[in-house]
């Protein structure tokens, strides 16, 4: 297999740079047909790679992508689940190249997507192929490749639900997460759940003066700064009524479990340009990005933000903001609290709406599972040293909902890195990371298969 990698290296990549010019932007609708367009490309490199089947499922929405190759019906069949959407590229002008026009810099893809998703679940297309070559597929394989992830996987309920039989697996494995280095394998465990809403705070019936009215009339702007800013005390602790009730806290040895994971504080801020760390206090910089709840304004305007000056006092502010939840949370409760408390701290001079955009629910697997064993021992032989657990921060909705509707648990098997500027501009992927998920995705299917054998 590794020879047949080595072999085909360059038309891997140059396939991926292909998928990387498609813009398929799931949030604008200007994209709408390149969201078809990388939808058709994914389905035909499916089609390439050796499956048997190969086609598109149209949704509400954005179509999902299926494929299957079923060798042998008393084989354990592996689910593979990815996206081809992307996040919006915006803002261009702080890209170094055109977010859509990959380069290839300092063994680095630069391009929107290059990591989340399409660098990631592409490469288990060619671990496919690879497999199918060489003859050493010991498993059957199913692909379901969605085009709403990055706007919260609204339609793919739905599918799922609807599509039981077709998605019937023994496990499902994802790669859109990463490893902690390149000499440091790691194997996430958990993700956090997510809460978005969008925030409205209105004032006067239209835009006014700010000498004639300023000072008698509420300035929504100012008044949604001061709700924000109210959400978080000095030690950064959400101040939302019952935000923490069901927030299970880890042992002390979890925790040092946890912190035993390399992490260079002062590489941190470096890769950041930052002077200091901030968070909740009482808990390390990995803590508070994998196993704490968090509450980010994730954009905020209103007024005349144009060139120049304007001496107004707005009608209305807007914020997007998102919640970030840890097991035992759930996406619905805290909608619901938030709702309650953004709405009750409200000043009478103001009216406020709160709408909700999407979520999902924290998830976390079992290091005792085969699945699992199957994934360390995989990484361990292709890295050369054992990987290590990991809880991840960021959140892929559809993971606990596989859980709910098939009764499967997923592996989380990324291969990307924190420098990656994930829905940064500037977004990259190592290639050798693309190589070794290639490399590294058909030992988990051979471990996987002996493993399951065993146990049967």
């Amino acid at each position: 297999m590794l020879q047949y990698i080595n072999e085909n290296k360059e038309r891997f990549l140059n396939e991926l740079l292909d998928l990387l010019r498609i813009p398929s932007v799931s949030a604008d609708s200007k994209f709408k047909q390149d969201m078809l367009n990388a939808a058709a490309y994914v389905r035909d490199r499916i089609s390439d790679a050796g499956a048997d089947r190969a086609e598109i499922f149209e949704t509400p929405g954005h179509p999902v992508v299926y494929g299957e190759k079923i060798v042998d019906p008393a084989l354990p069949t592996v689910l593979i689940y990815g996206h081809y959407d992307v996040q919006p590229a915006d803002p261009y002008e702080l890209w170094n190249s055109p977010p859509f026009e990959p380069v290839i810099k300092n063994e680095r893809i630069y391009a929107r997507g290059s990591c989340d998703d399409k660098g990631q679940f592409y490469m288990h297309i060619k671990a496919l192929e690879t497999m199918l070559a060489t003859g050493n597929l010991v498993c059957n394989v199913k692909i379901m490749i969605e085009g709403e992830e990055e706007i919260g996987s609204s339609h793919l309920g739905d599918f799922v639900r609807e599509h039981k039989d077709l998605l019937k697996c023994d496990t499902i494995l994802i790669s859109d997460t990463s490893i902690i280095a390149n000499d440091v394998p790691s194997i996430e465990t958990g993700l956090r759940g997510l809460t978005y809403v969008e925030v409205e705070v209105v004032g006067a019936n239209r835009d006014l003066h700010s000498g004639v009215y300023g000072g008698g009339v509420a300035n929504p702007i100012n008044v949604l700064c001061e709700m924000i800013a109210s959400l978080k005390d000095e030690n950064g602790h959400i101040t939302i009524p019952g935000f923490y009730d069901n927030v299970e806290d880890l042992t002390a040895d979890q925790r040092a479990a946890l912190n035993a994971a390399p992490f260079d504080l002062d590489e941190y801020k470096n890769d950041l340009q930052i002077d200091d760390i901030a968070g909740e206090a009482g808990y390390s910089t990995i803590e508070r990005t994998s196993v704490r709840p968090t509450l980010d304004v994730n954009g905020i305007w209103g007024g005349y933000i144009g060139e120049g000056a304007k001496t107004v006092l707005p009608s209305k502010a807007n914020a997007k903001i998102s919640m970030r939840l840890v097991p035992n949370q759930t996406d619905n409760e805290i909608l619901e609290i938030f709702t309650k408390h953004f709405e009750s701290i409200a000043p009478a001079s103001v009216k406020v709406k709160v709408m909700p955009h999407h979520g999902g629910l924290p998830y976390v697997t079992p290091t005792d599972s085969v699945e699992y064993q199957a994934a360390e021992m995989a990484m361990e032989e292709s890295f050369g040293k054992k990987p290590i657990p990991t809880r991840g921060g960021g959140s892929i909705p559809i993971v606990a909902l596989f859980e709910q509707e098939l009764g499967r648990k997923s592996i989380l098997m990324g291969f990307g890195l924190d420098i990656d500027a994930l829905h940064s501009p500037n977004e990259s992927y190592g290639l050798f990371n693309y190589y070794k998920g290639i490399e590294t995705i058909p030992l988990f299917f051979k471990h996987y298969a002996a493993l399951k054998l065993v146990r049967s």
